[in-house]
């Protein structure tokens, strides 16, 4: 019996180490296979050529993904300005200040704007935010616009990264002891002054790792962003110009042009630095959460 049991024991401490590697792995063999497809242009060209030239002209080997990267930076902060001071005041607000039973009655609505496919978002965008932008914002600011716009980008990207700021706002914010504001209370500090000094403050890594969840989801979103953005190369302040971010690029050309020398491994590199973005940002919003903990 004994001996069963413990082979039992050992099987299933196998399963979960198993499963736990392979897990650690996934992200190790993604990296690999994207440098893996994207070295045959890595070997033609300089990376900084690749980096930070504008000239983008498959048909002449010519690969400069600069305007890809500046839209894709470029929209993801207008997203990150528009959703992150909003998130925070709407947790705080959720959390410290309503009643329960708004909540409650919330909380559905976030995990509903959640699951809607990234599809229905781009259409949304299509039909209500780039006329928006058209028709009322480029002319309040003087100026003209298609609407197929860096802005009208960054508003659907916004409102795609909100379900998932604010519900992880929501969660640290429910995280700090009840005894802690009870405490500031206490010591005659107001409801505001509790919340400032008390939630804000011991909730600063959790806020901080909300927003950096908000910045990776914004960077690395494809289908909503190449309906609205324009697609277009374009190096430009003006939020009402189109742009062109890499998922983008990926998306609309993958399959497609196969045939031109490089072309394939020029979308891969394309992938690749998202990827790898996507990884920075990961571990610099980890290593300062790790160092705010310390103080």
């Amino acid at each position: 019996m004994n001996k069963k049991r413990r082979l039992t024991d050992l099987l299933v401490n196998i399963w979960m180490r198993a499963g736990l590697y392979l897990l650690l792995a996934i992200p190790v063999f993604i990296g690999i296979g994207l440098y893996w497809k994207a070295a045959p242009l890595l070997r033609h060209e300089s990376l900084v050529n690749l980096l930070f030239s504008g000239k983008w002209f498959p048909m002449k080997g010519e690969f400069g993904f600069l305007p890809f990267i500046y839209s894709s930076v470029y929209v993801t902060l207008l997203a990150f300005i528009l959703s992150a001071p909003l998130c925070l005041f709407a947790a705080i607000y959720l959390t410290q200040f309503s009643k329960q039973r708004m909540l409650n009655f919330m909380l559905p609505v976030i995990d509903i704007l959640a699951g809607i496919p990234s599809v229905v978002y781009g259409v949304w965008g299509i039909l209500v935010i780039v006329p928006l932008v058209s028709d009322k914002i480029a002319p309040f600011f003087g100026t003209t616009s298609s609407g197929y716009s860096l802005l009208a980008g960054g508003i659907v990207l916004a409102v795609m990264c909100i379900p998932y700021m604010l519900n992880m706002l929501i969660e640290v914010f429910h995280t700090i002891p009840v005894g802690m504001k009870e405490a500031s209370l206490s010591l005659g500090a107001t409801h505001w002054e509790m919340v400032k000094h008390v939630i804000i403050r011991k909730g600063f890594p959790g806020i901080i790792s909300a927003f950096g969840l908000g910045i990776a989801k914004a960077f690395g979103e494809t289908i909503a962003v190449l309906m609205v953005v324009g697609n277009t190369l374009n190096i430009t302040l003006s939020p009402f110009k189109a742009g062109y971010p890499l998922p983008a690029l990926i998306a609309n050309n993958y399959g497609e042009m196969m045939s031109i020398p490089d072309y394939d491994s020029a979308l891969m590199f394309a992938a690749l630095l998202l990827f790898v973005v996507i990884l920075i940002i990961n571990l610099f919003f980890r290593y300062f959460i790790h160092k705010t903990e310390k103080i």
